[in-house]
């Protein structure tokens, strides 16, 4: 049985990754060079998309696919209160404002009838532009319905699919659409951080169908800078730039992009070692007591970035496994009760009472490939044993 730290996840680096890397350290160019182009090019034929841009993180991807929507000043954006800070602040980054819809009690996504009934109302409905739904811990959405109330009422869907590359879910004629293929949305993302499913380090993806989508975002990735010269106003020789656009320099390097096309021939198998922990951890906590394992909707294959689990005594259970070098973690504090957010825009505990009540007993367990059965069956033995030393039963 392993004896070292059990993160909630870790990457795994193999040695042909580190050689693909090591190829591209000896070669001319180390940025802006062939390995982007052929990551995003992998990119898209594994999503099954038109278009990929590559950027510097999964944070400056979700900027940037705000911006080539036409996200700005005046403007409102939906998304929800259960995720990391990134996919709310993407919109405060453009000017715009953020407005937040309770959570499903059972998936932990944003709730689709909850955004009905928000959009329903003239009083709400405003200035919103768009939608950002989170595959939260690897679950896909109901990308269907959300297109059905986007499409009704004039918004697009940027799908923050960080958590879920590689799941998929079945539509209403019994077709298979992976997530991130944006069929039902114009706009995916992806992070590659170390914790996420294939990594470069940092790093991140747009993944798009609209080819004007597609040319916004090569453009502010790089300083809104062009040297195509059928989009510039002059031309002064072969060395002439026109900046277009206020943009950023979101790039990202050919040795991490050359990180990311070897992780990707890993993705399969570690999606496939991912559910085989998870299925373990079902059977361990099913028909307990002691802990609420997470739902998996019907017609669905979830991704498990996640294995998110409900309990009571939620501090001293995290401190107890904590100690026992069992490294759980809690995914999200609801972004509308950040410091921040409650001083810059009035939010206060109260005003989504489903996210509230689920950030107060959620805990994430370890899951990540390169996990051992032995190491799985032993955080379940250790938080069995934390649980039952603090008396905590769980009322379902």
């Amino acid at each position: 049985m392993s004896k070292m730290f059990l993160p909630y996840s870790r990457q795994h680096i193999s040695e042909s990754d580190i050689q693909s890397v090591v190829e591209v350290l000896r070669s001319d160019l180390i940025t802006q060079g062939p390995a982007i182009e052929r990551f995003e090019q992998a990119l898209c034929e594994r999503f099954g998309v038109s278009y990929a841009v590559v950027v510097a993180n999964g944070t400056a991807a979700l900027h940037l696919a705000c911006l080539a929507l036409g996200v700005g000043p005046g403007d409102e954006v939906i998304t929800t209160p259960n995720t990391f800070t990134a996919s709310a602040n993407c919109t405060l980054y453009c000017g715009a404002s953020v407005r937040f819809v309770d959570i499903d009690a059972r998936t932990y996504n944003l709730s689709a009838d909850c955004l009905e009934e928000f959009l329903s109302s003239p009083d709400n409905r405003g200035n919103v532009k768009g939608v950002i739904p989170v595959h939260f811990a690897g679950q896909p959405y109901d990308m269907e319905r959300i297109h059905g109330i986007a499409r009704q009422n004039g918004l697009w869907i940027i799908e923050d699919a960080c958590h879920a590359p590689g799941a998929r879910w079945l539509d209403s004629s019994g077709e298979w659409r992976p997530v991130a293929a944006c069929t039902h949305s114009d706009a995916a993302v992806l992070s590659f951080h170390a914790v996420k499913h294939m990594t470069t380090g940092e790093g991140g993806a747009i993944l798009t169908n609209r080819r004007d989508v597609y040319e916004k975002l090569l453009n502010l990735r790089t300083h809104g800078i062009t040297k195509d010269r059928d989009l510039m106003q002059e031309d002064h020789g072969p060395w002439y730039y026109e900046m277009t656009a206020l943009g950023f320099n979101y790039r990202i390097t050919d040795m991490q992009c050359a990180l990311g096309l070897a992780q990707m021939t890993h993705l399969d198998g570690w999606l496939e070692r991912r559910r085989e922990i998870a299925e373990r951890y079902d059977v361990a906590f099913a028909d307990t007591e002691i802990a609420v394992p997470p739902y998996v909707a019907p017609g669905v294959e979830h991704a498990y970035h996640l294995y998110v689990i409900q309990v009571n005594n939620r501090r001293e259970v995290f401190e107890r496994l904590r100690s026992e070098g069992i490294g759980v973690q809690v995914h999200y504090i609801p972004v509308h009760l950040q410091p921040y957010y409650r001083e810059q825009f009035g939010f206060k505990q109260g005003d989504f009472p489903v996210a509230e009540e689920y950030y107060s007993r959620c805990l994430s367990i370890p899951i990540f490939p390169g996990m051992t059965d032995d190491d799985v069956d032993y955080v379940v033995q250790k938080f069995e044993q934390a649980v039952m030393e603090t008396s905590n039963v769980l009322a379902r």
